[in-house]
């Protein structure tokens, strides 16, 4: 191998030039005609291909470092910025690196030897070559073989057949990487074998081609005959393509966008209307003209009317209200049209689905619903490749076709029911749809181009967060929704249920008297939820009463139903709920604590008892973990503090004690029931008596620490909705208790303990004073207090 020298250096895009053959190059790009410009005939250069064949300009690591060292034969004009250039290969070069860029490539490199180990082997495989290219040459009916150069000269021969075999670029590549002269030979003589199989089989291919272009042609004819045909009727349709370019410009698409468009248009043009492709380019470009990018909808900014709106549509909710205000406030002041991302997160039926619409309906902006129940695939989110068969854009995309504008409110419905199946995770799809950081350039897989969701409001809707990923929560706004008071709810189905119902049934409003005895029984005894799904079943079967009456009636006068308290029994069956919990706390060990569920608050019921045994602790009731561990805690607090508590040191001796949380066929878990399994083993070997009107909630620690929980709300109010007047929580967690309303707090009484020996004081009733409770022996860091309102502040811990 030489050594190394600079040389002037020509990028081809694809193709390579092999020493011994001559070419003539166009010459294009600017650094190429700079250099067609500096060099004369008879100069040397070097022409080394491009990895990617790509019409960028050329890195050092785009390009193969083997290539071609030539002689400049001739240049000539061919336009104002073109050159055409012949050259001629004189043998090969292997590239070190690029060494300026400027006027025009020049490379650093050295000349390659070309070994032969056996020359008598080389000649004679280079003289069978030469026959059979020639053999085959005369057996197509083609020229006489190009090879010029002799047996004498075999590196030569194999590069002169190989680049007269029409090969793909990186094959070419391979033969003139291949240095040593017999193995170049070999590798070309098996090249040629494939070839002349390809050509048996496209000469076999285009006969039947030919055959079917004929048929084409004719059809071809005879729609233009058709056409002609319809111009002279006066029935000629628009063209197609040119209605599509002027949708396209219609829709105002952005520059990326239009680039695209514009190409897929050119492509459009060249192909036959009946090529599959055709359908699958026209349908892409309707829907890039379908999307609204620059149309907006005319939101409303008057802060009042939109209050006005809400308040009307839904009963309460004053948070998720207010934080729509402040959103159409910002718009209003800062001029500023960006989204936001609210997620409604709350028991089923208290209005997170209708609010989404009736916030679309107070700004004035078109509403879209888009169901994520049971998705598991990430497409359905973000579309599929158009390299697919019956490729289709995601929801996202379509939901902004059906909308017809950039800013309309579209919820995220039952976004915590989201799967993940082998087709990919949808909930990772959504991470880039609902930040605001990103979703300025939303990609859909299907369109390729970027989309600016950043002026969509999202409002997501979940019955429980604890199924959502962490960087999904992380980009929601979280609203509560705890569920109604049953003062609302008899607001509710006043205002709401009862004449939607009657509309729903072709009756005329006012036609049910539902007395407000009869509706609170209804609520009450009929229903036990969170929110109003049930209770508009039941308002649902009084109006079918009514219907069938109408229906039955000969006399054509309006018909009036009036329901009191005594008619339910007959129009809605059994009273289905009753108040156990005077029932079930009668005796010692029995406690009523507060639980949360994804479908809202719920009290439970801690039964303790004790038994003849060996001083076992059972557990039942298909507890978690968690429950099993607040159990044994409970357990070992009241033998630490056996003679403080009124018990009995040695009540373990022969004895086992069973806890027990009915309702065994419903899974239990969390922290939250530390308190109430204090309580009830207190209760059972104390022999006191749990408050039948109290329930209480809060982790417990093994020193008889009270911690906070989370969910007060929900707990709250389903101690009100159960008829309890009395509920203990954590110290803590009196911060929580400003998201009550206050008509549930003037009726319940509430006690905030910081420790155990509180929770007792304020849960038990009085014991005799043969057996009584030392409190005065138990750790009291601070008073008890009880309260009716609700302290300052915001949310506790996680429990359940």
């Amino acid at each position: 191998m030489s050594s190394r020298t600079t040389f002037p250096l020509l990028p081809l895009r694809n193709g390579v030039i092999f020493p011994g053959t001559t070419v003539t190059l166009p010459l294009g790009r600017e650094r190429s005609v700079a250099l067609a410009r500096a060099v004369r005939p008879g100069d040397i250069l070097v022409v080394v291909t491009q990895k990617d064949g790509s019409v960028t300009e050329p890195t050092e690591d785009g390009l193969y470092h083997y290539g071609t060292f030539a002689r400049v034969q001739q240049i000539a004009r061919a336009g104002d910025r073109e050159y055409r250039m012949t050259v001629e290969g004189l043998g090969r070069f292997e590239m070190a690196h690029l060494v300026s860029t400027d006027p025009y490539w020049t490379a650093e490199g050295s000349i390659v030897e070309e070994p032969v180990s056996n020359v008598e082997e080389a000649r004679l495989l280079a003289k069978v070559l030469r026959e059979r290219v020639e053999e085959l040459a005369g057996r197509s009916g083609g020229a006489a073989s190009s090879v010029r150069a002799s047996e004498d000269q075999p590196g030569l021969v194999a590069d002169q057949i190989a680049a007269g075999l029409g090969l793909a670029t990186d094959k070419e590549m391979e033969v003139l990487q291949t240095i040593d002269v017999i193995d170049r030979l070999r590798q070309v003589a098996a090249l040629v074998n494939e070839v002349s199989t390809l050509s048996e089989m496209r000469r076999k291919i285009e006969g039947d081609v030919r055959k079917e272009i004929g048929k084409t042609q004719r059809d071809v004819l005879l729609r233009e005959q058709m056409r002609a045909i319809q111009r002279e009727l006066g029935d000629d349709k628009e063209d197609d393509l040119s209605r599509l370019r002027e949708k396209l410009d219609k829709a105002g698409l952005p520059d990326e966008a239009r680039s695209v468009a514009d190409r897929e248009l050119k492509r459009l043009e060249g192909m036959s209307p009946q090529s599959p492709e055709s359908n699958v380019a026209r349908t892409y470009l309707e829907t890039l003209a379908e999307l609204p990018w620059n149309t907006r909808a005319e939101a409303k900014d008057d802060i009042d009317a939109i209050k006005a709106k809400l308040d009307a549509d839904h009963h309460g909710l004053e948070e998720v209200k207010k934080r729509i205000l402040e959103h159409m406030a910002v718009l209003k002041v800062s001029k500023n049209p960006r989204g936001t991302i609210l997620c409604l997160a709350g028991p089923p039926g208290v209005g997170k689905t209708s609010l989404g619409q009736s916030i679309a309906d107070a700004t004035g902006r078109p509403f879209v619903r888009i169901s994520l129940g049971g998705v598991r695939d990430e497409a359905e989110v973000r579309g599929h490749r158009r390299t697919y068969v019956g490729a289709l854009p995601g929801r996202i995309v379509h939901a902004l076709r059906k909308a017809k504008v950039k800013n309309p409110v579209f919820l995220l419905d039952e976004i915590d029911k989201l799967g993940t199946g082998w087709q990919g995770s949808p909930e990772a799809a959504l991470l880039e749809v609902l930040d605001p950081e990103q979703n300025k350039t939303f990609t859909d897989h299907y369109l390729e181009v970027p989309f600016d969701l950043s002026e969509v409001i999202f409002i997501a809707t979940a019955n429980t967060l604890e199924t959502l990923s962490a960087p999904l929560r992380d980009r929601l706004e979280i609203l509560e929704l705890a569920g109604y008071t049953p003062d609302e709810k008899t607001h509710i189905a006043q205002s709401h249920l009862i004449p939607k119902a009657l509309r729903d049934h072709g009756l005329d409003e006012g036609s049910l008297n539902l007395t407000e005895p009869a509706l609170s029984a209804v609520i009450t005894d009929y229903t036990r939820e969170a929110g109003v799904r049930q209770l508009t079943r039941q308002i649902t079967k009084l109006v079918r009463a009514l219907a069938l009456e109408v229906a039955r009636a000969t006399d054509g006068k309006p018909h009036k139903l009036t329901v009191d308290t005594p008619d339910l029994a007959t129009h809605l069956g059994k009273r289905r709920f009753f108040s156990e919990v005077a029932e079930r706390t009668q005796v010692p060990g029995v406690a009523t604590g507060l639980a949360w569920t994804p479908v809202g608050g719920d009290i439970l019921f801690i039964e303790t008892s004790r038994m003849p045994g060996k001083g076992m602790l059972e557990i039942t009731g298909q507890l978690g973990d968690v429950m099993k561990e607040s159990a044994r805690a409970a357990l070992t607090y009241v033998r630490s503090n056996a003679t403080a508590l009124g018990v009995d040191p040695r009540f373990l001796e022969g004895q086992d004690v069973h806890v027990h949380v009915p309702a065994g066929g419903v899974p239990k878990d969390g922290p939250s029931a530390g308190v109430t399994i204090f309580t009830a083993l207190t209760s059972l070997l104390s022999g006191r008596k749990v408050r039948s009107d109290t329930a209480m909630t809060g982790e417990v620690t093994l020193r008889g620490r009270v911690l906070p929980v989370g969910g007060i709300k929900a707990k709250v109010l389903a101690a009100h909705r159960a008829g309890l007047t009395r509920v203990i929580l954590p110290e803590k967690n009196a911060r929580d208790l400003d998201e009550v309303p206050e008509e549930v707090r003037r009726h319940l009484e509430i006690g905030f303990a910081s420790d155990m020996s509180e929770v007792l004081a304020f849960a038990l009733e009085p014991a005799d004073t043969a057996q009584g409770i030392d409190l005065s022996a138990l750790p009291m860091d601070i008073p008890l207090t009880t309260s009716g309102k609700a302290g300052a502040g915001g949310g506790a811990g996680a429990g359940s």
